[in-house]
């Protein structure tokens, strides 16, 4: 009876700490949803200004394009206390490979389109909190870099000899943004 007692204490315990960490982190994730979605329409709408550009798809568009996108995710990760990045398994920076708790997600999101994100429980480096992963999709601006594997710009070829992150089509997905929202102490 008494072990009974312990076990089910523990457990509560547990539970207790899970549905803290989930609430306290549920503002923030309102948050990291809201300036994910504002990065992806600044991805989308810089790539589509340079789409219809008509510029070549060179180092320079990369620094007005994809860099951007970058520098905005890592100014908002660290404004926050929250640590985001880009996530895919057909990645063309190895920092980018997805981890293995990213890669059923992306499976999921793979198998049903309409799927746009998940959150789930987790925690990183020993802290609890919520994680966040939101689909990727390739729009037509996107194969400029992301299309046929012997169109890819030089810089690219040059720059990430072990890419991966080619032959795509529009509609396909590209990879997942990930934010991990720590639970306040």
């Amino acid at each position: 009876m008494r072990l009974l007692f312990h076990v089910l204490a523990i457990s509560s315990v547990a539970t207790s700490l899970a549905t803290r960490a989930h609430a306290q982190a549920g503002d923030a994730l309102g948050r990291a949803v809201t300036e994910i979605e504002r990065i992806d329409a600044m991805r989308s709408a810089l790539a589509g200004t340079f789409q219809r550009s008509g510029a070549p798809a060179d180092q320079q568009a990369f620094a007005q394009v994809c860099k951007p996108v970058g520098q905005s995710m890592q100014q908002t990760a660290t404004a926050n206390g929250w640590v985001m990045r880009q996530v895919a398994v057909r990645f063309r920076n190895p920092a980018n490979e997805a981890d293995a708790e990213a890669r059923p997600h992306l499976r999921r999101f793979e198998q049903d389109t309409s799927l746009r994100s998940v959150s789930f429980l987790t925690s990183l480096n020993g802290r609890p909190g919520v994680r966040y992963l939101r689909r990727i999709t390739v729009e037509p601006s996107c194969l400029l870099c992301h299309g046929e594997k012997a169109k890819r710009p030089a810089f690219v070829v040059q720059g990430y000899p072990k890419d991966r992150a080619f032959a795509f089509r529009v509609g396909d997905l590209r990879g997942a943004y990930s934010v991990f929202v720590p639970a306040t102490p």
